[in-house]
């Protein structure tokens, strides 16, 4: 039997889950969320949210993962947009590569300290390991990619266009906005552990409301909001 993660902690882990979901999901600062979890009558410090989320974020986004790996499987996967962003870490520029399918799902994020073929192909074989080979490969004009496409043998599948890789660049955004608010990363694990669970949580919540009517948008943010409650007791 698995031992209960939260068994060290005097707060409960629907205090914890919900703190760690604001600061992820929300382009919001630690002393953001200390704000307004007090104004829930929830007295806590910044530094305890950051601790909430350094330990608890990958948990969340593990099991979030977890539940949609299967119907990730089953669904074919038949177009991805590959592209990279900079970002910097005390003055030097890494690289987080990410990979997003063709409904705006973020596939994988990798960060590299280079943008040559050796990083794109452990980036392009990282995501293939889990996800398996697309039908269609969307990049830029980067030749890392080329490269790493002809020594799997995919080239053929790889497409580059001025404006067919928008989905990707669509899909930084959401990113940015919170580099922006965490003031940057101080570290190289700290981007890696932080993109991989901001990806898993964006996910989940992200509905695209632009195409959805009201009445069908309130339900899946509805059904969202249940089944990451829900996390705490599978």
């Amino acid at each position: 039997m698995n031992q209960n993660p939260f068994r060290y902690f005097k707060t409960s882990p629907e205090i914890i889950q919900l703190a760690v979901m604001m600061y992820v999901r929300f382009p919001l600062s630690l002393r953001n969320v200390e704000d307004l979890l007090h104004e829930r009558g929830i007295d806590i410090c910044h530094e305890t949210v950051r601790h909430w989320v350094d330990r608890f974020g990958t948990y969340f986004a593990h099991k979030i993962r977890r539940r949609r790996s299967e119907a990730m499987r089953q669904s074919p996967q038949w177009r991805w947009h590959l592209d990279e962003v900079l970002v910097k870490i005390r003055g030097q520029t890494h690289y987080l590569w990410r990979a997003v399918d063709h409904e705006g799902e973020v596939l994988e994020s990798f960060v590299t300290k280079t943008r040559d073929k050796a990083s794109a192909l452990r980036f392009v074989r990282k995501a293939m390991k889990r996800y398996g080979n697309p039908k269609v490969v969307v990049t830029d004009r980067c030749h890392s990619y080329r490269a790493a496409m002809k020594e799997i043998w995919n080239a053929r599948r790889q497409e580059c266009g001025r404006h067919l890789n928008n989905r990707a660049e669509n899909s930084h955004l959401p990113f940015r906005r919170r580099e922006r608010a965490m003031s940057r990363f101080r570290r190289m694990r700290s981007l890696q552990k932080f993109a991989s669970t901001h990806s898993s949580v964006y996910n989940h919540f992200n509905h695209q409301r632009n195409i959805e009517s009201r009445a069908r948008f309130k339900s899946l943010r509805d059904a969202a909001l249940l089944e990451w409650r829900e996390l705490l007791a599978a």
